[in-house]
């Protein structure tokens, strides 16, 4: 009969993989947020700007024509006088 030996060969080293998850979904996601409010932010003021020019020369304009209109009733009243 022979005689067997078996070897059994184990690794010397083993290998251990560790998986790392960070936040970065959740930074992007505040991320965008912030850029959004602020998106939304500039347009309200720029909307509330706009729409305060708008009442400013309608103001304007008004203030112009009831000075025509005074000036017209001033040359009226001289055009009166004079006859």
């Amino acid at each position: 009969m022979a005689d067997y030996q078996v070897e059994q060969e184990h690794p010397a080293t083993t290998t251990t993989i560790i998986e790392k998850r960070s936040g970065g979904g959740m930074t992007f996601a505040i991320l965008l947020l912030v850029v959004v409010v602020a998106v939304a932010a500039f347009f309200l003021i720029s909307s509330q700007s706009r729409k305060d020019n708008a009442v400013s020369t309608a103001a304007t304009q008004v203030g112009q024509a009831a000075s025509d209109v005074g000036d017209a009733a001033k040359d009226a009243a001289g055009a009166v006088k004079d006859q």
